[in-house]
């Protein structure tokens, strides 16, 4: 699709008007028919841990000069308060609550993304795009059992992406090594790599056994076998050359990320770039550690941001700036102690990870799933703030809607064509989405709804029971990790927050609003059906 073709598709002038008013959404001369695509998915970083979204005691200018460049929305949603189906849902244009067994996987999980399923990278690759996958993968490897000294298939690669340069799971997890494409790298063959999730396997170090040979203590799990000074969760041994140090990662990764965007310069792409800051253990390299106000926590924010910087500088470099929609969001909600006991919390001060909302990853609560997400493709688009609605399912659509490349028939059922929306050109997103944490939740844009009957996987949950007293401070101390003195927990089956006069769902409103209540739980019986 040309540049004519877009604007009367989108029923615009190629003088059209953006949010500011003073902006082309595009402009003369343009060298590529189709953009390149960045998408930047940030780990864990929450609505209040950017300085663009009202941050405290933080400084993100890279990101910032991001949203003063494009869009910046204030009611953008992961599909989940976790990492696993919030990506499967993004990637895959499918709410990851519709299979049964999505959740936080473990290193050695099998495949979550079949081959033959639709995903952003296929999808954009069938329009003649290179795709690259550089970061945390955590969707799954392998059919089975993972033969980490051979071939690892099927992974990133077998769903679209050319290259893939990545983690199994996450920093804190083993196995922790890189993987490039099929192969680990740098193993060495004399020393094979063994993982288990179930047992211990060889005679190296845990936390659990040898707690005095850790640089950074355990608050609670991480127990497993040590690398880098810091105990992981699982057991691993061998593969010595192959492991990472954690105070480099973020510079590796993103070293990878500007080199596949030199190398594929003259031809559109996609490059999915998901960084593992700010996940725990939060290990900043030197520049960044004690720099930040608001403790190691915030010291991994600044790196992250030094990354989304150093993409854009390489942009900049090969002109590609007026050639390159970028988007920057976060797979979910914040979390401060999430197993390390690295004075995160303490140090934390006036800082709100979640800004004004409630909860935080794990959380039903708003915090949990409302998430920064900011569009820039320089010249082409405006720059403004969106009250919009929008989620991350609906990215596929929109980004093969934006290159003309169709979807298979019977895929991304979930996800939207939102592509006005997402550059700036309607403030009308979504009518309503569907959420998942332990429940799922609805969220339209004025109300949230809480149904402690349905729960994430192919059926409802049990019939609902009321929650005890013991039961009900282990939620609360569970939300107080993100957000410190969150109010009571509740004990209804139904909650239902007016998210416009109560943004911190402190108010249960569900008896006043019966007919509201009966909507929205239909809104989750519809979408059952229509599995």
């Amino acid at each position: 699709m040309n540049r004519r073709e877009f604007a009367k598709q989108f029923g615009l002038s190629t003088a059209a008007l953006t949010l500011t008013g003073t902006q082309k959404l595009w402009s003369e001369p343009t060298r590529k028919a189709k953009p390149n695509i960045v998408v930047i998915l940030s780990d864990d970083v929450g609505y209040g841990d950017l300085s663009c979204y009202g941050g405290i005691n933080i400084a993100t200018p890279n990101i910032d000069a991001l949203a003063q460049q494009g869009v910046r929305f204030t009611d953008a949603h992961a599909d989940a308060a976790t990492c696993t189906p919030s990506r499967y849902a993004m990637l895959t244009g499918q709410y990851a609550w519709r299979r049964d067994g999505i959740q936080v996987l473990p290193g050695d999980a099998k495949s979550l993304i079949e081959p033959g399923r639709a995903t952003i990278a296929s999808v954009l690759k069938s329009a003649g795009y290179a795709t690259g996958l550089v970061g945390k993968w955590h969707l799954g490897l392998g059919e089975g059992a993972i033969d980490w000294n051979g071939r690892i298939a099927p992974g990133p690669c077998e769903v679209g992406f050319d290259d893939a340069f990545y983690f199994a799971a996450t920093a804190d997890r083993v196995p922790t090594v890189y993987i490039h494409n099929h192969t680990v790298v740098n193993l060495d063959p004399a020393d094979p790599i063994t993982v288990s999730y179930s047992r211990k396997v060889g005679d190296e170090p845990t936390g659990h056994d040898d707690p005095e040979l850790l640089k950074m203590k355990l608050s609670e799990g991480h127990d497993g076998t040590i690398v880098d000074g810091i105990s992981r969760i699982g057991f691993m041994t061998g593969g010595k050359a192959a492991r990472w140090t954690d105070e480099t990662m973020a510079k590796t990764f993103t070293d990878k990320a500007c080199e596949f965007i030199q190398a594929h310069k003259d031809h559109p792409f996609l490059l999915y770039f998901t960084p593992s800051d700010i996940h725990v253990p939060h290990a900043p390299a030197a520049q960044f550690a004690d720099k930040s106000e608001c403790g190691i926590r915030c010291d991994t924010i600044l790196q992250l941001d030094d990354c989304v910087g150093r993409v854009m500088q390489t942009l900049k470099e090969h002109n590609l700036l007026e050639d390159t929609l970028v988007l920057f969001t976060s797979d979910n909600g914040p979390v401060v102690n999430d197993g390390y006991n690295d004075n995160s919390v303490a140090t934390l001060g006036a800082h709100r990870p979640a800004g004004q909302w409630r909860g935080g990853k794990y959380s039903v609560y708003e915090g949990g799933t409302r998430v920064p997400l900011i569009t820039c493709w320089q010249g082409r688009i405006g720059h403004g703030v969106s009250n919009a609605l929008v989620s991350q399912v609906d990215l596929l659509r929109s980004l093969a809607s934006l290159v003309d490349a169709r979807v298979p028939a019977g895929q991304a059922q979930d996800s939207q064509d939102e592509l006005p929306v997402l550059l700036g050109r309607s403030q009308r997103g979504r009518e309503s989405l569907i959420e998942e944490a332990l429940f799922l939740s609805v969220r339209t844009d004025r109300w949230k709804l809480v149904d402690r009957r349905q729960r994430p996987g192919e059926h409802p949950g049990p019939a609902w029971k009321a929650p005890t007293p013991e039961s009900m401070r282990v939620a609360k101390a569970q939300e107080d990790r993100f957000m410190p003195g969150s109010v009571d927990y509740p004990e209804a089956e139904i909650e239902l927050y007016d998210i416009l006069v109560d943004p911190g769902e402190t108010h249960n409103v569900a008896a006043q609003h019966p007919e509201i209540v009966a909507k929205l739980r239909g809104l989750i019986a519809a979408a059952r059906r229509a599995s």
